[in-house]
């Protein structure tokens, strides 16, 4: 008896890790290319997140009208966003991205009817600009949608790794 428990035990943390933890989410198309791959599978941190929060560059996963979108944080609720010649402002100042994308056309706020991103809300880019439904065109993604962090790829196994965020 005390054998069977400790296989019911083992089998019920996992599943609880599974479900409330971790889990895998398979990047599916190119709007996260060179960063991420089209079949990628990486490890969702479900919890993580809520206990360290969001911060500008992380990778997420969001629950868009039932489609999971892995795209990377650009901008926080309170800013105001602008892109110009392919440089990021945040509150008129110059950010420097620290990550290969691709060239990102002219884009501010307003084209969104906002001048700052609302409390609660995110605005999400994927890397591979001219190739990605992201907050540009789906606009700012709600906090309560958003599923959690990932920044690690474990299939395929040639590209398993860490993928770098800041």
């Amino acid at each position: 008896m005390k054998n069977v428990l400790s296989y019911v035990l083992v089998i019920l943390i996992a599943i609880i890790i599974k479900t409330f933890i971790f889990s895998p989410v398979k990047v599916n198309g190119n709007s996260m290319m060179p960063t991420l791959k089209d079949g990628d599978i990486m490890i969702l941190n479900e919890i993580g997140y809520l206990l360290n929060g969001i911060e500008r560059f992380d990778i997420v996963v969001a629950n868009v009208d039932g489609e999971k979108l892995i795209k990377r944080v650009i901008g926080l609720p309170g800013e105001s966003v602008e892109y110009i010649d392919n440089n990021l402002y945040i509150n008129g100042e110059l950010i420097v991205e620290n990550f290969t994308h691709e060239d990102t056309n002219d884009f501010s706020l307003s084209e969104l009817g906002a001048s700052v991103i609302p409390d609660n809300h995110y605005f999400l880019v994927g890397d591979n600009r001219s190739n990605s439904k992201d907050s540009r065109s789906i606009g700012f993604v709600h906090s309560g949608h958003i599923l959690g962090k990932t920044n690690f790829i474990i299939f395929p196994f040639s590209r398993i790794s860490s993928v770098q965020w800041l």
